[in-house]
């Protein structure tokens, strides 16, 4: 067998969850699977046992092929800290700032530390379900392309391409994104993914047969829209699934989390979301943060440059009133940064020392070398496992009487803070720490019995997936594919093919 790549007509297509789930189809049959983004954009990223830093998304579709998550599987990481750098990871590590000049001529080397760590993955796996970026039809990036088009014509990949119908104009785009590529690149598309389809499929079999017989490619299959798969998202701040939390009877929890700019592992909060009882939203409004049960200031790629937009929209005074009244709040990594008395960084922003929002007795010296680390400890009797990814160090200033340690960090009063992401997914801990939280704002709000835990509902989603990857995809040919590769024959459409 040999490589499959999966592409999308545009971002958040659903690509990711499409892999995920070939991967967990393809685990089930026996088969050694392992899956790769040569290049990934987001700042939703996890740390591996081995301490490497790769995107979340492939960390979750690692846990789908049921293998050990490897800094291979994500090679480069690119996390914007500006909507014109980046910061990259290269192999799990720090390796340097991608200005957006140098986005399409200077990533020779990028290139080269991908396609080691594919051929790496191929070696040792029976399959390489590699998931691409954005859309391939992004010409104006193809020279530099080794995600996409690029990957797939080093290493003779077939590929898949993922639609997203609930957008509109589905066909349309994938009969474009065909057309605008070259001939050779072309040449590697094999077929075509309907997702998150709500409906009748008859209505849409016209389309689908034509857009067949216009590009010569088979459409494999059209994927349903599936409630309740929303975790993982490579996006910073991705509420799309957040709605549907499962009702129950009463008053809810309301959560109010911060929209930063430049939010960073917001995945923190899907524990809390998927939590029967518990309603969060994302906002930039001080009403909605002064009205909330509880508000988290979520991590931040741009700790000081979100601090001062946070102040720019009122958010800081919504803050300081909701300490005063008792109501509590939670920062989370660079939110629990934002709390303390002073902030020094001439690391990530360059900005040297600036206020704080000074609510926790705190001060953060920002340090040239990441923490990367997979720490545990206890609360309240609870065990807790997580994973640190951060430069600012926060220190606490003496000995302050009211103060008591919290993870990593520390509580005064309603205001928590901590470094550590991923905490809030060790279910014990979670429910005891949101029970004290509803009972600091009054309300009367405990754990659903018998709701699941979170990594129970992560491998059902996992599952939920391969299911519909086995009843609503052709994997007769997908296999096929991923045997003999793309077909010989396949026609080329203009304006990309040759005269």
């Amino acid at each position: 067998m040999r490589g499959l790549l999966v592409a999308g007509t545009t971002s958040d297509a659903g690509k990711s969850l499409v892999t995920a789930g070939i991967c967990r189809w393809l685990a089930r049959q026996g088969v050694r699977v392992a899956p790769f983004k040569a290049q990934n954009m987001s700042n939703n990223s996890m740390v591996c046992a081995d301490g490497a830093e790769i995107g979340r998304a492939q960390w979750l579709q690692a846990r789908a092929a049921g293998v050990e998550p490897e800094a291979a599987m994500n090679p480069v990481l690119l996390k914007p800290g500006s909507d014109k750098r980046s910061h990259v990871v290269a192999l799990g590590k720090p390796f340097g700032v991608l200005e957006a000049g140098e986005y399409a001529t200077g990533r020779t080397e990028l290139a080269r530390i991908a396609f080691d760590a594919y051929a790496m993955l191929r070696e040792r796996f029976d399959v390489v379900v590699c998931e691409g970026a954005g859309s391939p039809a992004e010409i104006n990036l193809r020279a530099g392309d080794y995600v996409n088009l690029g990957l797939a014509r080093r290493f003779d990949l077939p590929v898949v391409v993922v639609g997203d119908i609930d957008r509109g104009g589905v066909l349309a785009s994938m009969f474009g994104t065909l057309a605008l590529l070259d001939a050779d690149d072309q040449a590697l598309v094999a077929g075509w993914i309907v997702n998150k389809f709500r409906g009748d499929v008859a209505l849409l079999r016209p389309g689908l047969d034509r857009i067949a017989e216009l590009t010569g490619r088979p459409v494999l299959g059209v994927l349903p829209w599936l409630d309740g798969v929303w975790i993982d998202s490579e996006d910073a701040l991705a509420a799309a699934g957040w709605a549907r939390n499962p009702a129950r009877p009463g008053r809810a929890l309301r959560v109010a989390v911060v929209r930063f700019p430049r939010a960073s592992n917001a995945t923190d909060v899907d524990a809390l979301a998927a939590e029967p009882g518990v309603h969060v939203t994302l906002t930039a409004d001080p009403d909605v943060v002064s009205a909330a049960d509880l508000v988290v200031l979520p991590g931040s790629r741009a700790t000081v440059d979100d601090l001062r937009w946070l102040r720019e929209r009122g958010l800081d005074a919504a803050l300081h009133a909701r300490s005063a009244a008792g109501r509590p709040l939670l920062g989370i990594c660079g939110g629990h940064q934002m709390l303390a008395q002073s902030i020094v960084d001439t690391v990530e922003s360059g900005a040297g020392r600036v206020d704080g929002l000074a609510l926790l007795p705190s001060t953060v010296d920002f340090a040239a070398e990441k923490v990367l680390g997979r720490p545990a400890g206890r609360w309240r009797g609870h065990p807790v496992s997580a994973y640190e990814i951060h430069h600012g160090v926060v220190t606490l200033d003496g000995s302050i009487p009211d103060v008591e340690p919290f993870l990593d960090g520390w509580r005064c009063g309603v205001v928590w803070g901590t470094t550590w992401h991923g905490a809030f997914e060790n279910d014990g801990f979670r429910r005891a720490w949101l029970t004290e939280v509803a009972a600091q704002a009054g309300i009367d709000w405990s754990p659903a019995p018998g709701a699941p835990g979170f990594a129970a509902l992560r491998e059902t989603m996992l599952d939920t997936l391969a299911d519909a990857v086995a009843e609503h995809l052709d994997t007769t040919t997908l296999l096929d594919l991923l045997t003999h590769g793309t077909p010989a024959d396949l026609p080329s459409l203009p304006p990309g093919a040759h005269p």
